[in-house]
């Protein structure tokens, strides 16, 4: 399913703590990789007045691409991974590859760098929600790593949506080909009490709702073949997920992004791929 991978690179130290991810993926997938940097314009302050702006940007380019050749060159040889320098806007330029390159995943940190803007990188959040591909970010590539080879746990956060069998069927078929355990999370939201004689209604509806998530799961299951595990966690949603995923000590969390045409990036697809424990994988 994974033929190839593009990993934007900025030279941080989040882009180093991200290379074990790139090629554990390119390994278990026997995938090709592409580095691609992208140079943001200039900021030179008064230098152009004292330089022709032209020569300026040669100077630019060309220390950028000798930084790129160099970057990583031991986990990533030159002569078996492609490197590409293009100018312009980091997100833009990094979507127009995938789709122009025929990419089937992007692998990038959530910030770093020239990607530092907020808590979830401006850069990460705009590709998340313009790329067509799958892209799979983490926010602790500096302090945790890829598990050992032969742990593999996967996790699907369905939310029942219509959109939910095709992240599902995607989640079954790459679980599938990585020969990974795969888990189905769905959080209901606790309600909150106002007297102690509800407790019993709360019950009664929590109950239910618990049969008609697992029921839609299981029909979800039949229409794509998959048999994996199911789980119905309830409490503060995004806190749920996270829970399920530490607790299962999850390799990966399968997530999906709204539909393309308006903003992909909801509220708490935005939380979980900011606090996931493991790298999180939205398609």
């Amino acid at each position: 399913m994974i033929k190839h991978i593009l990993f934007p690179v900025d030279f941080s130290p989040s882009c180093v703590a991200m290379a074990p991810f790139v090629q554990r993926a390119s390994a278990i997938f026997s995938s090709k990789v592409t580095m691609l940097y992208v140079l943001e314009p200039s900021m030179a302050g008064f230098e152009p007045l004292v330089r022709p702006v032209p020569a300026m940007e040669v100077d630019r380019r060309q220390i950028a691409q000798a930084k790129l050749l160099s970057f990583l060159e031991s986990e990533f040889p030159p002569s078996e991974t492609g490197r590409i320098l293009l100018a312009g806007d980091p997100a833009t330029r990094i979507a127009e590859v995938a789709k122009r390159d025929g990419i089937d995943l992007i692998i990038m940190p959530t910030h770093g760098g020239l990607f530092r803007r907020t808590l979830l990188g401006s850069t990460t959040a705009k590709v998340l929600n313009d790329a067509e591909c799958p892209v799979m970010t983490t926010q602790h590539a500096q302090t945790i790593s890829p598990r050992e080879i032969e742990h593999r746990e996967w996790m699907c956060m369905l939310g029942l949506t219509a959109d939910s069998e095709r992240v599902l069927r995607y989640a079954h078929r790459m679980a599938e080909s990585v020969l990974a355990n795969l888990t189905l999370v769905h959080a209901l939201p606790r309600r909150e009490l106002t007297l102690p004689e509800e407790l019993e209604l709360l019950r009664k509806v929590e109950s239910a709702e618990r049969q008609q998530a697992l029921n839609r799961v299981r029909q979800l299951q039949i229409a794509v073949g998959s048999n994996a595990r199911m789980e119905i966690v309830v409490g503060p949603v995004k806190d749920s997920l996270i829970g399920a995923a530490r607790r299962l000590r999850a390799d990966a969390l399968v997530i999906g992004r709204s539909p393309q045409g308006r903003s992909r990036l909801r509220d708490l697809t935005y939380a979980v791929v900011r606090d996931a424990p493991c790298p999180v994988l939205s398609v």
